[in-house]
């Protein structure tokens, strides 16, 4: 046996290491361009590991992105102004949107814009990959803007992105787009995109963009303009053929896209569409700008909501009222044709340095509701932002005066010598004789033009406007009870002047509004019922009410106290300084008014359901000083009885043009027609000595003499001993005036001016009184 070692046979399964020492043939390796041809096996691992990469990056994706509050622009909306009968009158705010909800959306405009911008919207998803890719692949090879997103892709980016084109924004568009799926149903989607798009003419969201374009609320919106308006989100700007003329045939083939979508979708019948013409947009709608009374409105009405805490600040500002006011349009139209017919028509400013100083105030409030139907505050917002209507620096004059005679009567006044105060109670009208019973300084106020009237009745004096006599009567009364009554009639109680005016308050030196002049004189005309004026019907925010607070009615003087001064008034129009209030052409009660140095000229009327007050007034437009309008509209002066009174009736004849004309239904105090002895001495005063003549079986009780004061404590059903004094209408004129002289006024009619320093409230001695 050998010692050599035997070669061992190998085990099964075994394999040499080196193939060509084992013998195996050699594999060709890859060569050319396979060698760069991923194997199979490659490919494989390749696709597994991208798809491993992309589930992980969705996942974390939508892991870390999150929904955002709101974009700033999503948010803001304008506050909407509107008439009574919900007729625009403005908007206010950096943007002009008004959110609505998808019921107030009519189903044609809501279908419109799904077939022109996502026909599958209520039973696809809520992202679209293959528009996304394309969308995002164009954007990032600098190609331009690319559509193709679904609408609730389209209302992420409006609601809550940016407008930018960029990856970024694409993929948080995505992620974002899959959860509000799943968060929002799809009317709520729907719903957040037709108030977040943008139309073109400054106008995002439907509801702006329906007023925008045709002047409606999107819940009018038929088939054929809401086409128009959902063809509009694809190009805002160049789609508006208005103003782009030139691509009306582009735009009219979207909007038969948009159609025929609405009728492949079964949203639009065949014959509907075949009927149809392109709506061409209207070239100018209702404004929503500021401009002319639109500016005054608004802000009157932001400052009565802060005001009377019912909305405050901050939150106007945050937008998205709904703000229906009581101002009718018609009436408001009617009040500015009056001014500009009687007075803006009527001024020369380029030849007569006057008329550039002039300005016109009027406020007008439904006798029975307080509400505010009407106002006139300036020629344009614009170009005069000071409210004329609610102002509160010029005097009111000798429209002042009825609040003297109803006190009188509220507080059962009597005299100087005790005679009872009626309408027909005997003064001394003689001008600058001293008022009597005064404690103060002496107090001697002058007439128009020194005129002296001798002896004469409350209600001649009224028709007259007597100094001398109301600033007696202001006394007997006494002046913290007419500040009282002026207030219960509806003056605010911080009215400039109005404190501490002694004998002055009777003519006039308190400086109110043309509004609170307006609601005090309705306080008359509705039996002396006052209620705080509202200008406020209904508001609304997102769908929802907001609450408004309960008006209070209350008896603020004694029926039979107002409607004795009605009857008083009743002459100053038919026969006095105001027969120009005449062409209103029904029954009314008045008082023309003439303020400082003729800066100002008033006439304050009503009718039994309309209490309108209009206030001509002097500003230098440069430095807003109060100027005397000597020489405006080519007259010596303007008075109460001239503009303010040919307004007044030209407007409440307008107004009230679809109303029954009906009669003052009164109910006087008692002894109001009885003639009463003059004083005993009427050289002297109307308070010599002297009792009251106890047979006037109708005199009331007294209850205030001198500076004294009573509390009026009659009520509706305590008054039924008065004398009722049923009226019929007033004859109906053929519109002209009373015989007038060349200061507008009735001859030797006019009214009075304060003292200079009336508004200091000093009396002073000799102080000549023009008007």
């Amino acid at each position: 046996m050998s010692d050599e070692p035997q070669p061992q046979q190998p085990e099964k399964g075994w394999a040499p290491r080196d193939p060509q020492a084992a013998g195996a043939p050699k594999k060709p390796g890859r060569t050319g361009w396979r060698r760069f041809v991923p194997t199979w096996r490659m490919t494989l691992g390749g696709l597994l590991i991208t798809a491993a990469v992309v589930v992980g990056g969705f996942f974390l994706g939508y892991h870390l992105v999150r929904i955002p509050a709101a974009n700033a622009l999503a948010t803001q909306q304008a506050n909407v102004y509107l008439y009574a009968d919900g007729t625009v009158i403005a908007r206010d705010g950096e943007v002009n949107r008004e959110n609505v909800t998808l019921s107030q959306i009519s189903e044609d405009a809501q279908h419109a814009v799904l077939a022109a911008e996502d026909r599958d919207f209520y039973t696809e998803s809520a992202i679209d990959p293959q528009a996304m890719v394309r969308a995002a692949w164009n954007t990032a090879t600098g190609k331009g803007r690319q559509s193709g997103s679904t609408i609730t892709q389209q209302y992420v980016k409006n609601y809550y992105l940016r407008q930018e084109q960029t990856v970024t924004r694409k993929v948080k568009e995505f992620f974002i787009s899959i959860k509000l799926d799943r968060e929002q149903t799809k009317d709520q989607i729907l719903e957040g995109y037709l108030n977040t798009s943008f139309f073109g003419r400054g106008a995002y969201g439907i509801q702006s963009a329906a007023h925008a374009y045709y002047g409606i609320d999107a819940a009018e919106l038929d088939a054929g303009r809401a086409a128009y308006l959902a063809a509009l989100v694809n190009a805002p700007s160049q789609y508006d053929v208005i103003t782009h003329p030139e691509n009306r045939d582009t735009v009219e083939h979207r909007w038969n896209y948009v159609l025929d979508g609405m009728v492949d979708e079964g949203w639009l019948s065949t014959a509907e569409r075949a009927g149809m013409k392109f709506p061409v947009p209207e070239k100018t709608t209702i404004s929503t700008s500021l401009s002319g009374q639109r500016g005054y409105i608004v802000n009157i009405v932001k400052n009565h909501l802060v005001q009377n805490d019912i909305i405050d600040e901050a939150a106007l500002g945050t937008g998205g009222y709904r703000i229906t006011t009581t101002l009718q349009k018609d009436k408001q139209d009617a009040f500015v044709d009056a001014v500009n017919d009687n007075l803006m028509d009527r001024l020369d400013p380029k030849n007569r340095k006057a008329d550039t100083y002039v300005r016109a105030g009027g406020a007008s409030v439904d006798v029975k509701t307080g509400k505010v139907v009407a106002m006139y505050n300036g020629i344009d917002y614009v170009k005069q932002y000071t409210p004329n209507a609610t102002r509160r620096d010029f005097q009111v004059g000798s429209a002042f005066k009825p609040f003297v005679f109803t006190a009188a009567v509220e507080n059962g006044s009597r005299t100087q010598d005790g005679r009872p105060i009626t309408p027909n109670t005997i003064y001394d009208g003689n001008s600058e004789r001293p008022v009597q019973g005064w404690p103060g300084a002496r107090y001697a106020p002058e007439n128009e033009d020194h005129r002296d009237y001798g002896d004469i009745t409350i209600r001649e004096a009224t028709d007259k406007s007597v100094n001398a006599v109301y600033a007696q009567l202001a006394t007997d009364v006494g002046p913290d009870s007419v500040r009282e009554t002026a207030v219960a009639l509806g003056l605010s109680e911080n009215t400039p002047s109005l404190d501490d005016a002694g004998p002055s308050i009777a003519l006039g030196v308190a400086t109110a509004s043309v509004l609170d002049m307006a609601e005090a004189y309705a306080t008359l005309a509705n039996h002396g019922k006052h209620g705080d004026y509202t200008m406020i019907e209904k508001i609304t925010r997102n769908g929802r009410n907001v609450e408004l607070p309960e008006r209070h009615t209350r008896q603020a003087v004694t029926r039979q106290a107002a409607d004795t001064t009605t009857s008083v008034l009743r002459g100053v129009v038919e026969n006095g300084t105001a027969t120009a209030a005449q062409t209103a052409g029904r029954p009314a009660a008045g008082k023309t008014g003439t303020a400082e140095e003729d800066t100002a000229a008033w006439f304050a009327g009503y009718t039994p359901d309309l209490a309108t007050v209009v206030a001509v007034m002097g500003q230098d437009p440069v430095t807003a000083g109060h100027k005397p309008l000597y020489g405006a509209m080519g007259l010596p002066r303007i008075n109460g009885g001239g503009a303010p009174a040919e307004i007044w009736g030209q407007y409440t004849r307008e107004a009230l043009d679809d109303v029954p004309v009906t009669p003052f239904s009164l109910r006087l105090q008692p002894g109001a027609y009885k003639t009463q002895p003059p004083p005993s001495d009427s050289s002297n005063s109307p308070s010599s000595s002297g009792e009251p003549d106890d047979s006037d079986s109708g005199a009331p009780e007294r209850r205030g003499t001198g500076t004294e004061t009573g509390t009026g404590t009659g009520t509706d059903e305590e008054s039924t001993d008065g004398q009722d004094e049923p009226e019929t209408p007033q004859r109906q004129t053929d519109g002209s005036a009373a015989p007038t002289d060349d200061t507008g006024e009735s001859d030797a009619n006019g009214d009075e001016n304060p003292v200079s320093d009336g508004l200091t409230g000093a009396l002073t001695q000799g102080t000549r009184w023009d008007d």
